[in-house]
């Protein structure tokens, strides 16, 4: 691993027809770290890992990628990445052996059957190497996707949304995989929509419409967005969110099975709101949740998509 970050963009831009999909953006990302790369759907997050791995050229901006000048050296970066789609790619009509022969061919490598083998080992798929790709279970197809992007041992993952779709203990897998591989010295850089496996990376990066909101570890995202929260506890405390939510103060209120979590950027707004409700139920201060400030800064975030008309 070297001094320098893996990652180290500033002032990414791309536009498709006239709208600017992703805005001045920068990014740095040291080498073995996991970053979560949150946002809205069409915030511009895929658009940003293509840019990154070289398959589109920005219309402005700058920077590397492991050293290496994103403009100039974008066939030298692509070698060293490995992308993995939010759509399956491989043959569903070749086994998951067969597919990763032909992934080795494609990258051209050395010693093909033993990196097979081994690829096979480390993803649990050797019991399973010779099923059609096609007939497998999402789970599956995620562990041979991942196979298929590490065959060539990259030095950066890029991860578009790998997990949507597949049960929590394969996904879980799935995480303890690339918790691996990070701590291998592989850079990892995932979006996703859930926040469970946003917690589980070293830092977050919020995106919203092209434009970066913030970024940091899960905690101090969370106390950068202001949001205090209070937790109503109490027979029918759930029942209150429609009353609630929209009072002075109140930005979310959410059942959260019998208890109601009420948050707002404003404390004292937020008791004064509950505060009709106080002998019925009891209230006590709260942590505002990463879920809380992805949907705070989606309700205040600007969407270019939307045509404005005069």
């Amino acid at each position: 691993m070297s001094d320098g970050p893996a990652i180290d963009v500033r002032g990414l831009t791309k536009i498709f027809s006239g709208r600017t999909v992703v805005d001045n953006v920068d990014l740095k990302i040291p080498e073995g770290q996991i970053c979560g790369f949150l946002g809205p759907n069409g915030s511009g997050k895929t658009t940003t890992l293509r840019l990154i791995c070289g398959l589109l050229i920005p219309d402005g901006g700058e920077g590397e990628v492991l050293g290496l000048d994103l403009l100039r050296d974008r066939h030298r970066i692509k070698e060293q990445i490995g992308y993995m789609t939010q759509k399956f790619g491989l043959f569903g009509d070749l086994t998951i052996r067969e597919n990763l022969e032909f992934i080795a061919r494609v990258y051209g490598l050395d010693r093909r059957g033993e990196r097979v083998d081994a690829a096979l080992e480390r993803l649990g798929l050797e019991t399973r190497s010779d099923q059609l790709a096609g007939k497998l279970s999402g789970g599956w197809k995620q562990r041979l996707a991942l196979a298929a992007c590490v065959l060539h041992e990259p030095r950066i993952l890029l991860l578009d949304e790998p997990t949507a779709g597949v049960d929590p203990q394969a996904r879980r897998e799935f995480w303890d995989q690339i918790h691996q591989l990070a701590r291998e010295g592989m850079t990892v850089l995932v979006s996703t929509h859930y926040m469970d496996e946003a917690e589980r990376c070293h830092e977050i990066a919020y995106i919203a419409y092209g434009v970066m909101l913030v970024r940091g570890t899960a905690d101090e995202v969370v106390a950068q967005s202001g949001l205090h929260a209070l937790s109503g506890e109490g027979k029918g405390a759930d029942r209150l969110a429609a009353e609630i939510e929209g009072l002075p103060g109140v930005e979310m209120a959410v059942p959260f099975g019998t208890t109601l979590h009420v948050c707002g950027t404003d404390p004292d707004k937020l008791r004064a709101a509950v505060e009709p409700w106080k002998e019925r139920f009891r209230w006590r201060e709260a942590e505002p949740t990463l879920e809380d400030v992805f949907i705070h800064m989606m309700r205040n975030a600007h969407d270019n998509s939307v045509i404005e008309r005069p």
